[in-house]
């Protein structure tokens, strides 16, 4: 084989290499910023790109993901005068890749560099207290300002979170102990609180106690009352009941005496009786009226002459028992 098809053949292959070497694949997220001849030619996007050999070049790969930087903490003065550290996190995304190509000599330290001076000016204007209590408030002031100002770098600033705040020894001992000393008069105040209504509950229940044994007197004493009414109509209805049972006995007495009288006196019309049978039973009847204990007795005619009878008897019979 002659010389020359070797040339041939080496020519053809660096051709080949220099052509395969000058195709670039974007990968996704990514941005390549692309020079020709020194100067910015085009930012190539996700994709398959191919440059001009030795004309054409890479000059920076930006990725365009949001990114995160912890910056170390920086040495602050508040307005009262009091030294602190205070550390940063700032979260990033580059818009454009040109302008961060171009825009700035190391985007990041100037990034940082820039946090530091926006956060010495912002907490100089507050004192101890007001910067440990508006983090909110200077995280938005910091992201505000530094986004206007990356603007022109192709940054945009997502946001920036203050991650410490660590103040002097002494000023951390004095603020534990005044948390502390809070913690103490909290809980006081909670026990003070927990003790009063203790005893309110304890007083409600005392007057609720004296209510409802009030009430439970009463209601008995109504009871009592009512079963003592009850009693007296029940003795009285018993009394009542007893008196009428009485009264119908003696009237039922007195008919069964009026019948016997007066069945006495058929039976004795029936039989017919002579003068001397009558004088003889108003006798028998004075009998037993003078067996009372009436004072005064009244006595009729008829008796009187039987008594004079008997007395004229008496006095015969008297003369015949004389001796002659």
């Amino acid at each position: 084989m002659e010389p020359g098809i070797y040339i041939v053949l080496a020519i053809i292959v660096l051709l080949i290499i220099i052509v395969i070497s000058n195709i670039k694949i974007v990968p996704q997220a990514y941005v390549f910023v692309v020079e020709r001849l020194g100067a910015f030619h085009a930012a190539w996007g996700t994709g398959l790109h191919v440059k001009v050999p030795f004309i054409d070049r890479v000059a920076k790969r930006v990725s365009i993901k949001e990114q995160v930087v912890d910056f170390k903490p920086q040495s602050v003065i508040t307005k009262d005068n009091v030294t602190m550290q205070i550390d940063t996190v700032v979260f990033f995304q580059i818009t454009n890749a040109m302008q961060f190509t171009y825009g700035v000599e190391r985007p990041i330290s100037a990034i940082e560099n820039l946090t530091a001076t926006t956060l010495r000016n912002i907490v100089g204007d507050l004192d101890l207290e007001a910067t440990l209590t508006s983090r909110d408030i200077i995280n938005t002031r910091i992201t505000a300002i530094l986004d206007e100002a990356t603007d022109r770098w192709g940054i945009k600033v997502q946001r920036v979170e203050l991650k410490n705040i660590l103040p002097p020894r002494e000023i951390q001992d004095a603020m534990e102990k005044q948390m502390k000393a809070d913690r103490e008069r909290r809980e006081k105040v909670i026990q003070a609180e927990a003790e009063k209504k203790s005893q309110v509950l304890v007083a409600e229940g005392e007057k609720e106690s004296k209510i409802l044994r009030a009430q439970a007197d009463k209601e008995s004493q109504i009871l009592a009352a009512e079963a003592e009414k009850q009693s007296m109509i029940l003795r009285a209805d018993a009394v009542k009941e007893q008196k009428i049972l009485e009264a119908e006995g003696e009237a039922q007495a007195i008919d069964m005496v009026q019948k016997a009288i007066a069945e006495s006196i058929v039976k004795l019309n029936a039989a017919n009786p002579n003068e001397q049978v009558i004088q003889l039973k108003s006798l028998e009847a004075f009998a037993k009226a003078a067996d009372g204990k009436a004072t005064k007795i009244i006595i009729p005619s008829e008796i009187q002459g039987i008594a004079g009878l008997a007395t004229g008897l008496k006095e015969v019979m008297t003369d015949v028992k004389k001796p002659q």
